[in-house]
């Protein structure tokens, strides 16, 4: 059952007969939802919008209800599922979207326990999510900006010694997926790449390039702000959550285990600088970004010091460590330095010093004041 909610709308609700401009943002309820919310509410309220309208309404889809919070955000919420057609042409006949930042899946983890669920909403959302671009851009006669967060979960290294010997791996190299989920990504970038450039190419009454399509190949995301939820790269926020409540902590990769890694600030800073460089600056549809490679064991280490009676002990799974494993070291980035200004802004120790330990501290210090 889809259900609507509005929250501080600043436009007059949408009819059959008006089309409110809009932007799209699915799975808004997820770690990264709330970051790009707050940054394009404050590209929409400072007049320098994300997109080429000033004002446009922001409309947020998740599977569940989001917390008020986020409601607070948006101009409409949905309830509702990315695989509903239903849903999706109601939104095309009630917005006219300039903009779909399209976050909604099933992560890495899960996606290994029900690969053909998530094959159904990673491809075939994402798939209804370009079609609705599509029709939104022949239905007003312009081109729909389309972001997409891809994965290094893309990338598949055969074993450790091309890994080690490997380096910094570009866009190109090693997209041999081992998951369900990096299969899931590479096919969401390629079908980016086909309604951009190719959609419909035999039909007579063909809208050429109906969708913009902008893609991050993201790293490991840290997040001070959301608990760790189960993911492949969560290893590092969830030892600094164990030692700050004082819980033991298994993990469950190897001491040296070593994959890029970026702050959720950092990831939406990205994200937002992506969308706002004009398309003839961008030589290509995906971008790696990266900001730090430590290894699992440089994590511990700076957990000890901050929390010195952390428990932290190493006890590598062997299906997730061959998935971390499978992972470059580090990534080339660049072809996003240099054609759109990526630039990383944290360090490790800036990351945990700045941003990860006063933030998570802070919450369990307000949890036993209490």
């Amino acid at each position: 059952m889809l259900s609507t909610s509005n929250s501080n709308a600043h436009h007059a609700s949408p009819t059959g007969q008006q089309r409110t401009t809009a932007i799209l943002v699915t799975g808004a309820g997820g770690e990264m939802g709330h970051g790009l919310l707050s940054a394009l509410n404050a590209a929409r309220t400072s007049n320098s919008s994300v997109g080429d309208d000033a004002h446009p309404a922001i409309i947020a889809v998740d599977i569940r209800e989001l917390a008020p919070e986020i409601r607070e955000q948006c101009d409409h919420t949905y309830v509702g599922d990315v695989c509903d057609h239903a849903l999706l042409e109601r939104l095309l006949a009630m917005y006219e979207i300039s903009e779909i930042y399209h976050l909604a899946a099933l992560l890495s983890t899960r996606s290994e326990f029900a690969p053909e669920t998530a094959h159904q909403v990673n491809v075939g959302g994402t798939l209804n999510l370009l079609h609705l671009a599509a029709e939104q851009a022949r239905s007003h006669g312009r081109t729909v900006r389309f972001f997409f967060p891809s994965s290094i979960a893309v990338y598949g290294l055969p074993d450790l010694a091309t890994k080690h010997a490997a380096g910094a791996i570009s866009e190109g190299k090693f997209c041999d997926p081992h998951t369900m989920y990096g299969c899931n990504k590479l096919t969401g970038e390629h079908l980016g790449r086909y309604y951009d450039h190719h959609y419909r190419k035999l039909a007579k009454d063909r809208f050429e390039n109906p969708v913009d399509f902008r893609s991050i190949r993201f790293p490991g995301i840290i997040s001070a702000e959301t608990m760790p939820s189960g993911g492949t790269s969560d290893y590092g926020p969830e030892m600094i959550h164990a030692a700050a409540a004082g819980r033991e902590y298994h993990c469950f990769v190897r001491p040296d285990s070593r994959i890029p890694f970026m702050t959720m600030p950092e990831a939406i800073d990205a994200t937002v600088r992506l969308m706002r460089t004009p398309k003839k600056n961008l030589k290509r549809s995906v971008y790696n970004v990266s900001s730090f490679s430590p290894s699992a064991e440089d994590f511990a280490s700076l957990v000890r010091q901050a929390f010195p009676k952390a428990a932290i002990t190493f006890q590598p799974d062997l299906g997730r460590q061959s998935i971390i494993d499978s992972w470059p070291e580090t990534c080339d980035d660049s072809a996003a330095r240099r054609d759109w200004g990526w630039n990383a802004t944290h360090t490790l120790q800036a990351a945990f010093s700045q941003y990860l330990l006063p933030r998570i501290a802070g919450r369990y210090a307000k949890t036993s004041a209490h």
